[in-house]
């Protein structure tokens, strides 16, 4: 490298002045270059040792090492107008130095080009295709032919590494781009072909097996219409991994990752806002029940951003509660304190409480999975009503100012007794308003990941090779990201008056049927020809749709734009009327807990419609099938305040 370029900077000292005098150098002018040329040369190495040129390896030579060789030009042009001037050379052209300089960069950059270009192109078709000289044959021959959808600085990136990494097989036809200003052009000698519209001629055309969909930042919406034109087409398709995956590193910029069923949501995630967040988190000591959970562990990494001054976290599993202190210990927080019991046991919740003394509660510690609680109804109510009534009552005994009860969409017109139970719990939060503690409820729909979702039994049946299992054709349901749920929890303790339940905009519900064809697509099958759709029957406790309110609520907007409030129905703001109110709500509790204790069926579930009035069980073997009063997902159609 050092030779190749002191030989550059001897034929650019020649040129120069060769140029300058028009070919007609004479004795004086040889001379004069000759005296220059001892100190010129070596001191144009030195400053190119210096600015580190020969440390990169010029086969990956990229626009900075460019910025780096101008720099170093211009500073050995300096340099050298200093050397003439400090001897006085009034001879010698000034001309022949700017020159000198110029011819320096034009060479020792195309040196370095040259070979960086050789062994891009060096027997490697994707190297030939992108420099405009395709091979037919090799072309036919090559296993994995794609198109790149979105010709930005994703797609540059990933067109980029295919052409330098020698080792995948791939070959790219171009780039669909629904810009109309970027059809025609090229990118690293690759044509823009079009927008989407262009993608099932350019697949026969080009006889594609893939499409790589490179719009980190597209909306749900945008990257929908794209699946749905690929799936036309009968051609796999994969997605460039969202910036904040690269950014934690769980990818690298340089893979492709299989489509995620969230991405496919109907809806753009929801981002919500922080602002008011750390008036009630930063410094205080916070509490989360069912920390080891999927909702609960996510919750306490958002929560950690927020820097509270302690972390008790609250779990009966042994397994999940050593695992989240583990992991947020790896992430740095170490001022954690970790509680292992179910939080339905009153002294040892008391004593928690007492102990830590915490500011702001979570409470996520739920049993939620409907049919399983169905066959064992007793432990539903102790857990999800007990649970709840003794973790908010000692709240207000010790003065935590928020409480954060995290609730459910089955809480809403329930058939099944976990959302019967959840709706207690809602209950329980409202009856205990006014006595210091603020007290909130967060209700939404399924989330996508979570333990016990659906989407991780879809894949499990998927990699088996079928059957999926569906329960009904029909069934529909409201679905949101793991992240956005933990969100929605923290933000709520941000927001408006106490005994409130927040929900979230969510958008349109999503047939279960329609999830488990596009996960077969997202996973290179076609549903029903490769992998078979069965449908088993609606489960105990099942309904076909979900509501995030009821009719006879009332649902108003938040300050912020994607979040309403369900302000609680049928409770009187009164002192007396709420203190009734509470008594009567205890005195069923502990009947239903009596109940409880006899392992009666058929009584717990007359209780909780006593103390549910909506809550329609199933009777004699028949599921109740509750629809929503509009037949779309919703309760009603409402104006929002």
């Amino acid at each position: 490298m050092l030779f190749a370029d002191l030989a550059i900077f001897v034929v650019a000292l020649s040129c120069a002045y060769l140029l300058r005098f028009e070919h007609g150098m004479g004795g004086r002018q040889v001379h004069q270059m000759l005296a220059l040329a001892p100190f010129i040369v070596p001191m144009e190495a030195v400053v190119f040792g210096m600015f580190g040129l020969y440390k990169g390896m010029w086969r990956y030579t990229s626009l900075v090492d460019f910025w780096r060789l101008a720099e170093a030009c211009i500073f050995s042009l300096m340099g050298a107008f200093t050397y003439v001037f400090l001897l006085s050379l009034h001879e010698l052209s000034r001309s022949i130095l700017i020159l000198n300089g110029i011819l320096i960069f034009l060479l020792a950059g195309g040196l370095r080009m040259g070979i960086r270009s050789f062994y891009v192109a060096r027997g490697n078709l994707r190297g030939l295709k992108a420099y405009g000289l395709p091979d037919v044959r090799a072309w036919l021959k090559c296993t994995r032919r794609v198109i790149i959808y979105g010709a930005g600085a994703g797609g540059e990136k990933i067109l980029r590494e295919i052409i330098e990494n020698h080792q995948l097989d791939i070959c790219v036809a171009g780039f669909i781009d629904d810009d109309p200003a970027k059809r025609g052009r090229t990118v690293h000698g690759v044509s823009v072909f079009g927008d989407v519209s262009k993608l099932p001629q350019i697949i026969n055309d080009y006889i594609i097996h893939e499409v790589f969909i490179c719009i980190p930042s597209a909306s749900g919406t945008q990257l929908r219409r794209i699946f749905d034109a690929c799936k036309s087409c009968g051609v796999k398709y994969k997605t460039l991994p969202g910036i904040g995956e690269i950014v934690d590193g769980r990818v690298s910029i340089k893979k492709l990752r299989d489509v995620d069923y969230a991405d496919l949501l109907r809806r753009e995630p929801v981002k919500l806002e922080t602002a008011g967040i750390k008036d009630y988190l930063v410094g205080k000591t916070v509490l989360i029940t069912g920390c080891g959970g999927s909702i609960g562990s996510e919750l306490c990494r958002q929560l950690v951003r927020f820097s509270p001054g302690k972390l008790v976290l609250f779990d009966a599993s042994e397994e999940n509660l050593f695992n989240i202190d583990r992991e947020l210990r790896d992430l740095g927080c170490q001022n954690l304190e970790c509680v292992l019991g179910p939080v339905q046991k009153r002294q040892l919740t008391r004593d928690t409480f007492g102990r830590f003394r915490p500011q702001v509660v979570f409470h996520a510690a739920a049993y939620k999975h409907v049919p399983m609680l169905e066959d064992n109804s007793r432990i539903a109510v102790v857990n999800n009503v007990q649970g709840s009534r003794v973790l908010m009552e000692a709240a207000v005994e010790f003065g935590v100012r928020q409480f954060v009860l995290v609730s459910t969409d089955k809480a809403v017109r329930p058939t099944n007794v976990m959302g019967a139970t959840k709706r207690i719990s809602e209950l329980i939060m409202q009856s205990l308003r006014g006595n210091g503690t603020q007290f909130k409820a967060v209700r939404f729909g399924n989330v996508v990941g979570s333990s016990g979702s659906v989407i991780p039994v879809f894949r499990r049946q998927i990699e088996r090779g079928g059957p999926v299992t569906v329960t009904h054709p029909d069934m529909t349901r409201y679905f949101m990201t793991i992240p956005e749920a933990a969100q929605l929890i923290v933000q709520a303790g941000a927001l408006a008056e106490e005994g409130d339940i927040y929900i979230l905009e969510m958008g349109e519900p999503v047939k279960i049927c329609e999830m488990a064809k596009d996960l077969i697509r997202l996973s290179g099958k076609e549903p029903e020809t490769e992998i078979e759709i069965e449908f088993t029957g609606l489960r105990p406790g099942e309904k076909l749709f979900e509501e995030l309110f009821s009719y006879d609520e009332d649902v108003i907007r938040t300050r912020h734009e994607k979040i309403m409030v369900v302000k609680c129905n049928g409770i009187s703001g009164k002192e007396e009327n709420q203190e009734g109110f509470r008594q009567s709500l205890n005195r069923q509790i502990d009947e239903l807990l009596r109940l409880a204790e006899t392992q009666d069926v058929n009584s717990i579930r007359h209780k909780l419609k006593e103390i549910v009035p909506e809550y329609a069980p199933q009777a004699n073997g028949n599921f109740s099938m509750v629809q929503p009063a509009n037949g779309n997902g919703k309760a009603r159609e409402f104006e929002m305040t």
